[in-house]
């Protein structure tokens, strides 16, 4: 049996009718870039966050530099952000002159340890981007307390997280979707993404009617209307295609988390009690949309090349925390630094998660890890 890691393909064919005549729509128009398409997707892509803007973009980098931006992060700056994170995150901090600074991950949830923050805060820190990895939110309570007491600006980077949810609880404000707890939410379509366009597409929500105006002007060379230009700006604009093809998706996107989680649950069930795995826990403030399923395995490397000899695939989410990677070696950081992140790049293994999986599959899968492990 071949498992793919995803199977966009297949998601594709599901839903073919609906999507091609997205495409032709978009053709037979050219409103290939902004026009009504975009402006419809921003305008579900809001309804559906319970938010007043959405500023759509070329992509989930893009997203978080506009944002950083807007916010007036820049030059003797600094931004804190977690070690376990793609490089995305970070770099955009360094693009807009300022200082990424890093922080380890929890043990369980593997998102940004929200008690370790507060020791790397200085004068300097102007923003927190906590990444939701794997699809679950990080510990918003206590970030965003930090926050409001500390003065500090609040971006969250949802690229893995879709209309996951956080819950405060009465009265602190009930639950609330990632991306609507901070100043500002961006957004990642890459096409693996639970929402995926078919290339490179981005979004960034707020209530905040002021930065919304500025992130767009931003994101359009600086203007509102064509050929004014109120500042320099970039080139990072939604083309219609992608637009199109992301509103047909949108309407799916629910039963698609919905498959998502009953898959991680049979995983959890035949996965349970087996010796050199560690099942994903769900933090119980929150709503897990598994964008991937991450398991911790004794000797990982070896299971993996197993499992792909057995037509299963699998990825490592992420081979390297971020502070160890050549571009940052300029910090000089050590492993004792983020002894949780340095510890689980050995461990982690992302099994095969998307909506169309079947049950056989996921049975096949744990059924090769239990070969590989000696407990069949």
């Amino acid at each position: 049996m071949q498992v793919p890691f995803a199977d966009l393909r297949q998601q594709y064919q599901a839903i073919k009718p609906e999507i091609d005549a997205a495409i032709a729509g978009v053709i037979a128009e050219t409103a290939f870039v902004r026009g009504k398409y975009v402006n419809a997707f921003e305008a579900d892509y809001a309804r559906g966050y319970g938010v007043e803007h959405c500023v759509s973009c070329a992509n989930g980098t893009d997203a978080i530099y506009i944002a950083l931006k807007a916010l007036g992060v820049g030059p003797g700056s600094e931004v804190i952000t977690v070690a376990n994170s793609w490089i995305a995150t970070s770099e955009v901090i360094t693009q807009a002159g300022a200082k990424p600074v890093f922080v380890d991950i929890e043990p369980d949830y593997y998102n940004i340890d929200a008690g370790k923050i507060e020791a790397r805060v200085t004068a300097r820190t102007k923003a927190i981007i906590p990444v939701h990895l794997f699809g679950q939110p990080a510990d918003m309570t206590a970030i965003r307390d930090i926050c409001t007491r500390r003065g500090l600006r609040l971006i969250e980077d949802c690229a893995q997280a879709h209309f996951s949810e956080y819950d405060f609880g009465a009265p602190k404000g009930g639950k609330r979707k990632v991306g609507t707890i901070g100043d500002i939410g961006t957004f990642s379509f890459y096409p693996g993404k639970n929402l995926g366009a078919y290339g490179d597409a981005g979004a960034i929500v707020t209530n905040d009617a002021a930065l919304a105006r500025s992130m767009r002007t931003f994101a359009n060379h600086g203007s509102m209307s064509k050929h004014e230009h109120e500042i320099e700006g970039i080139n990072s604009r939604l083309d219609g295609l992608q637009a199109a093809i992301l509103s047909v998706k949108l309407r799916h996107i629910h039963d698609w988390t919905r498959r998502r989680q009953e898959a991680a649950t049979i995983y959890d069930k035949l996965l349970a009690g087996l010796g050199g795995i560690v099942t994903p826990k769900i933090r119980p403030e929150g709503s897990h949309v598994f964008h991937l399923y991450v398991v911790r395995a004794r000797d990982r490397d070896g299971l993996q090349k197993h499992l792909e000899s057995r037509g299963i695939g699998t990825g490592v989410h992420y081979p390297k925390p971020l502070p160890f990677l050549k571009a940052y070696q300029y910090l000089g950081h050590k492993p004792e630094d983020f002894p949780v992140a340095y510890r689980y790049q050995r461990e982690i293994l992302s099994l095969p998660m998307f909506p169309e999986i079947s049950r056989e599959q996921v049975e096949y899968v744990v059924a090769e890890i239990r070969a590989f492990y000696g407990q069949t």
